[in-house]
């Protein structure tokens, strides 16, 4: 759904999350920074005023926030590193570090809790993220929101992580004076400012990563991936005051499931399969959902005259929505061979395997499921990126209407780092 935008609209990116699968949003952006520039906009002001992200999701959406008042060289910058990623860059990816912690919850799986209070191991998560905060700690100067938001920049930027302790989803948020925090059944919202430490929580996917504590009314929580209980991702940015959102997505909205022929009968689920299952639960139901609910409002203010919208407590919101045209499960399983030998050696033990050569298999999408999330290799990246360049390209005359740019037809360019 997208219209004419009005000039005096504030406009939203929400973006959510999905690990490595998040390069789907960098190449989005790169095409809406390509037709920015076509349409003659580039010296202009960025085209969001609000960044809300989730997981990975809300590392981008930091990211682009830290740029707000040079969008190009951010979005530039962001484009650059998921075009040249490697594993080692997001989590420890070497034996050692593996056989630790890996061995340890394999360990877990076969032989029960019980070992840990008689060897005290308590291991944290499947595998250490420590790397990715020194990456943010370098690439992603949050620091910088406060200034940008003071000046003009930037509207807001908010990230939601979910606590461990409470069960509450929370949305960080870092906005003007004037904006008030909310709070709605299981959810609610804190101030800023914003940290590195936030965006750990946010992206510490369920049992890969580990959680991290943020203080919150006093006291300090442990906090994990943002996408845990996210019953409205669209909520933080329309309480932030957002009139239009870009939504970008990490899945399409109705995956097809693999041929099965009459007759048969599928293999018991290995854990791979049941944890991209679970972990394909929690980060991209709650998005289909959400969309669904604002576009049944948008339809019922539409039968309302203007006075009566004028008058009520609802306002009706432009939205336009990005998800891959085709399965990044199974670009995944095309691609499990490019992750460390380590990582490929953890996994197979949890029942990946490579995908078959020709048409997807039972299996191959399954395996790319739980994969997808740690593919932080760049011949991964690259190909996510692509389509996401391609799916918004593929969509131009929309996306030029959504912000109300006059398309010239001139050629889109943009840096690839193929």
């Amino acid at each position: 759904m997208a219209t004419t935008a009005s000039p005096i609209a504030t406009t939203a990116l929400v973006l959510t999350g999905g690990g490595a699968r998040a390069a789907y949003q960098v190449g989005v952006l790169q095409a809406v920074a390509g037709l920015r520039a076509a349409c003659g906009h580039v010296h202009g002001p960025a085209p969001f005023a609000i960044y809300s992200g989730t997981s990975a999701g809300a590392i981008n959406a930091a990211a682009l926030a830290c740029g707000a008042d040079h969008f190009d060289h951010a979005v530039r910058g962001i484009a650059r590193v998921w075009a040249h990623f490697h594993a080692a860059q997001v989590y420890h990816a070497d034996s050692l570090h593996v056989m630790r912690r890996g061995a340890h919850w394999l360990t877990l799986l076969s032989l029960g809790w019980a070992l840990t209070r008689w060897r005290h191991v308590h291991p944290h998560s499947l595998l250490n993220n420590a790397p990715l905060g020194e990456l943010l700690e370098r690439l992603v100067p949050v620091q910088r929101v406060p200034h940008l938001i003071r000046e003009g920049h930037l509207r807001a930027l908010v990230v939601t992580a979910s606590s461990y302790h409470s069960g509450q989803h929370v949305a960080f948020f870092d906005a003007g004076d004037a904006q008030r925090p909310w709070a709605r059944s299981l959810r609610m919202s804190a101030r800023g400012p914003i940290t590195q430490q936030h965006l750990l929580a946010s992206s510490a996917i369920p049992l890969v990563f580990p959680a991290a504590a943020l203080p919150i009314d006093g006291h300090t929580e442990y906090f994990g991936d943002g996408s845990m209980r996210q019953t409205a991702p669209l909520a933080p940015a329309i309480h932030l005051g957002a009139d239009r959102l870009m939504v970008v997505g990490t899945s399409r909205a109705y995956e097809p499931p693999p041929p099965c022929p009459p007759g048969t009968r599928q293999p018991y689920p290995s854990l791979a399969q049941v944890a991209g299952h679970a972990l394909s639960n929690i980060f991209l139901d709650a998005l289909s959902s959400d969309i669904e609910h604002l576009q049944h409002i948008n339809e019922l203010l539409a039968l309302r005259t203007p006075e009566e919208r004028a008058h009520g407590p609802l306002r009706p919101l432009e939205l336009l929505v990005m998800l891959p045209s085709r399965s990044i499960d199974d670009i995944a399983a095309r691609h499990i061979a490019d992750l460390p030998r380590s990582i490929r050696t953890l996994l197979g033990a949890l029942g990946v395997k490579a995908a078959p050569a020709g048409p997807r298999s039972d299996s191959s999408g399954n395996n790319g499921a739980l994969v997808s999330y740690l593919l932080f290799e760049r011949a991964f990246t690259r190909e996510l990126m692509a389509l996401g360049r391609s799916d918004t390209l593929a969509r131009r005359g929309e996306v030029c209407a959504f912000f109300g740019w006059h398309d010239r037809g001139d050629p889109v360019r943009m840096a690839c780092y193929a």
